[in-house]
Parts: structure tokens; sequence; C-alpha cells
């Protein structure tokens, strides 16, 4: 007679899916395999149709607030620091969140919007691994302090001034976790677990998201074709597209000055504050570049995109890991980005795609010219994938990832 094991529960937990960027799609697109090893209930401030078609097609309960949640933007919000005593009151307001608290065999927390103020609920006998994709950028670096073409808002050293206390508090909150004897904290790169190290003074080691091959196929099926289509506008050919909101930090400014005299348009994906995406639209015309700044697409449109693209590229200030160069990978289009951060993980220079100098248009230029050719579009592509699955990148890889660390920190909880 064969005993089947019984699974270890985990909460699963991200603030809002408000705004289905990476770290979204990564989190959904790894809530089936994680299913396969634990019995897993997910709770959010805010789900999306996307995450509630996940949980509703792999049996996973969904935990969510009457009443979703949103977080308040702005200097004044970072600075009292008001999204994290709110959250956690908004946290409180799930039913049955509590009940599954104390249920639960450990926590796997992902960080944003919100997330921080649930550690204060968390027992501190549970076991509670954080994935952190980065330190809260506001507190500890400039770039989002900056109007969308790159102009800083206001006085630096006054801007650090008013947000000492929400950094205090940012820091306390992290210490305070990492005091607990059954607690984890990974970054999504090796870039990311040098900056945690860094800002908090901290062990952290790193689970790179995930890629789908089924997802990102590297033919268009029929339903990516169909729902291509479906786009209410289409952009004019040859483009590249990026992927991120219209702000500073993710370099769609500089993309345009890039892209001026080059004959390629560009497609914004991501959304942002309408002044910003205004903004950027009058900078497009005054360089000469046509730019598309579609709506909220679905993943089909997204891929469909990247496939028809000249190549994905991004000029992000500071990227933790960025899914893009391997979607791109995935689906065979060249990936050119700025030779920073996290997407060295990824990118190997010449090999699947080009690291590029910020300040180097002459560079970008040649990097473009060599996307069109199709002989470097195959070639890339073939190592993209090869990549991918050198640095085992599949959604099972990373659940089990995930696994070990639960495994560990819950014996760590066990033995103490």
């Amino acid at each position: 007679m064969i005993v089947e094991m019984k699974k270890r529960s985990l909460l699963v937990a991200k603030g809002t899916f408000e705004a289905m960027r990476g770290a979204e799609r990564d989190l959904i697109r790894n809530l089936p395999a994680l299913a396969r090893h634990f019995d897993v209930t997910m709770a959010t401030l805010q789900s999306s149709k996307e995450l509630k078609k996940c949980c509703q097609e792999n049996s996973i309960t969904l935990l969510k607030p009457a009443i979703p949640w949103h977080p308040e933007t702005g200097t004044l919000a970072t600075v009292l620091n008001r999204n994290l005593r709110k959250s956690t009151k908004a946290w409180r307001s799930i039913p049955s969140l509590k009940q599954a608290l104390v249920e639960t065999d450990a926590v796997h927390l992902v960080s944003g919007d919100g997330s921080f103020g649930l550690i204060r609920l968390v027992a501190k006998k549970t076991p509670l691994h954080l994935h952190m994709l980065e330190p809260h950028r506001g507190l500890y670096e400039d770039v989002l302090h900056r109007t969308v073409d790159g102009k800083l808002k206001r006085n630096l050293a006054l801007t650090r001034m008013a947000l000492a206390k929400a950094k205090r508090d940012d820091r306390r909150t992290i210490i305070g976790l990492l005091k607990r004897p059954n607690s984890r904290i990974n970054g999504n790169s090796s870039y990311s677990a040098e900056q945690i190290r860094k800002v908090y003074e901290c062990e952290a080691g790193f689970i790179h998201p995930s890629i789908d091959f089924s997802e990102f196929s590297t033919e268009a099926s029929v339903e990516e074709n169909a729902a291509w289509v479906e786009l209410d506008e289409l952009p004019d050919p040859p483009w590249v597209t990026t992927v991120g909101h219209a702000g500073w930090v993710k370099g769609g400014w500089e993309t345009i000055s890039m892209l001026a005299g080059s004959g390629i348009g560009l497609v914004l994906v991501g959304g942002g504050v309408f002044e910003e995406i205004e903004a950027l639209h009058d900078h497009a015309d005054a360089r000469g570049v046509r730019l598309l700044t579609p709506p909220r697409l679905s993943n089909l449109q997204l891929t469909g995109l990247m496939r028809r693209s000249v190549a994905i590229v991004s000029l992000a200030h500071g990227e933790p890991f960025g899914l893009t160069p391997i979607e791109a990978f995935a689906v065979g289009t060249p990936a050119l980005f700025v030779d920073e951060g996290g997407f060295r993980d990824s990118i190997e220079d010449g090999v699947n795609g080009r690291l590029l100098p910020r300040d180097d248009p002459v560079a970008w230029q040649e990097a473009l010219n060599g996307a069109l050719d199709s002989d470097v579009r195959k070639r890339w592509a073939s190592s993209g994938r090869d990549r991918i699955t050198e640095l085992d990148l599949s959604p099972d890889a990373h659940a089990r990832r995930i696994a070990r660390v639960i495994e560990e920190i819950t014996e760590g909880e066990l033995s103490g």
C-alpha cells in the first residue's frame, strides 16, 4: 500500500497585482508549480483577472479584501510611510486570513507595494521567506525622485532628510524579520542580492524569475495571432519594444533619444502617469520617433508584440533582473539592453544579445543594425534559449528552489 505524503501548506502573498508587470507575471507563472509542491493559499490586497484565472484553474484558494487596497502615491505618502500602516490594516480586513496564518506551515512573501504590511501579522514561530526583488528604491536611490526627463524633482539633500524616518522604518522591518530564527531573504538576481546586502547589511541569496517555453513559443500560435489583430492600434513597422512604466527609472526618455534618426519606432508597454506619458510623446515628436503607448496588454498580445519587434530594448536604471531579456530569448527576438544591473545575469554580450554602454549612441545604432540581420537573430535566439536551459529557469525549477528554502527554514524552526 502506497501512502501519499501530505503536502506542507504554504501561504503565498503579494501586496497588489494592480500593475501586471514583470513581478506579477512571474508569480502567476510560478503558482501552478508551487501548487505541485505545497497546498497553496494565495493572499493579496488587490487581485487581477490573470491571478483569479490562475487560482481557479489550479484549485488555489484566493484570499483578498472585500474592497481592493490601493497604495498611496506621492512624496508625502512615502515620507510618512503611510502605506506600511494602511496595508497592515487592509491585510487584517481579509476574511479567513487570520486563520490561514495560524494553520499554514510557512509563508512565501513577494515584495512590492503593500507586501511588508503582512510581516507584522505573521507569528514569529512561522517560517517566513521574503523574495525581495529590490530594496525600496525611493528610499535608497535618487532615480525615483526624477522627472521623466531625468531632472531632479526637488533638492536631493532635503529629500533625503524628509525620508529619514521612512528609511529607519524600512530597515527596522527587514532587520526585525531577520531576527526570526526561521526566516530568509532572497533577491531575484546576483545584482539585487548585492543591493540587499549593501542596504540592510545582511545575508541574501537570490532566486531568479522563471520562463515557460509553452507561454513564449518560437512560433506564433493561432490564439496569439487572433489576440494580436484585436489590438485597438497596431504599431507601424519597424519598431522596438520596451517594457516598463513611463518614469525615468525605466529609461523610456533615453530610449527615444537613442532611436532618433534610426527610422525605427518605439512601443512602450507598462503605462504610467498621464503627464509623463504625454511628455514622452512630446519628446518623441521632437526627435522624430514614432511612439505608441498601448494600454494594458494580455499575455498573448505582449508575446505577439515582442515577436514582431526588431528588438526588445531597455535603458532601465538598476533593473534588479528584468524578465524581458529571457522573454525575448524565448520568442526569438534580439535583446539589446544597457550593461547595468541584473541584465548581466541572463545576457552574454554578443552571444545571445547585447549589453551596451548607456551613453554610446553609435554602439546602440550598430546593435540595432545587427538585430535586423536574420542570421544574427537566429543565432542569438538559439543561444538565448540555451541560456534559459543553462540557468534552469523553468517554473518547476523555481518552485523546487522555493521548496528547498522553505524546508531549510522549517527545519531551523523545528530544531529551535
